[in-house]
């Protein structure tokens, strides 16, 4: 049987909630398989959340890992391309902690890929009627640790990847960019059903000028 791991991340930074746990509540809710899914909500913490997401690769051995995590600021479903092996906090964790200039994992390349099909689930996602980007940041902060850490951990034969997804309508700052959460939690479907039936990406344009 196949299986899908799927992540989002408690609220963070003051705020009451975090459109990428609601939303993989939300595709829980929905899924009909035929693959197992299996969801869990990470701590916005560096060391909780890469030691929980290893946990539940080592529990469940999925053949699928996907990682979502809140960019308020962007206005699409954002594919991440690129993890980097670099933890710079602007801001200190939900356990307080702000380490700077460390590498989320001493001694692993500067820098990984994703190894989803991202540029075939931006447009699958764009297809249904959803704002998707692909993404070269994801920043420095946990959403990135939790990236890297994926790649770094999964087993051979695992394909992982980053997600950032706007704020939801309902919760979103005034004046913020967002989307209805049933989008966020369709986009998510999407780019599940995606990688799962996409062995290799397309090969289309997506490289980006500055």
């Amino acid at each position: 049987m196949t299986t899908v791991v799927l992540t989002g991340f408690e609220p963070f930074g003051g705020d009451t909630s975090n459109p990428s746990g609601a939303a993989i509540d939300l595709v829980a809710s929905r899924w009909a398989g035929p693959a197992t899914l299996v969801t869990a909500v990470l701590p916005v913490t560096f060391d909780g959340a890469a030691a929980q997401l290893s946990d539940l690769i080592r529990d469940h051995s999925p053949d699928l890992v996907i990682a979502v995590g809140l960019a308020g600021g962007r206005r699409a479903i954002s594919i991440e391309r690129i993890a980097v092996n670099l933890v710079d906090a602007r801001i200190p964790d939900n356990a307080g902690a702000q380490p700077i200039d460390e590498p989320s994992l001493v001694g692993a390349p500067d820098a990984r890929f994703s190894t989803l099909p991202v540029k075939a689930i931006a447009r699958a996602v764009t297809d249904a009627g959803i704002p998707a980007e692909l993404s070269h940041s994801a920043g420095t902060f946990v959403c990135n640790h939790v990236f890297f850490h994926a790649l770094a951990r999964a087993a051979h034969g695992t394909r992982a990847g980053f997600i950032h997804v706007p704020w939801d309508t309902a919760n979103a700052p005034s004046g913020a960019p967002s989307l209805p959460i049933s989008d966020i939690a369709t986009a998510l479907d999407i780019a599940i059903r995606t990688s799962l039936a996409s062995p290799t990406d397309i090969r289309a344009v997506g490289g980006a000028v500055s």
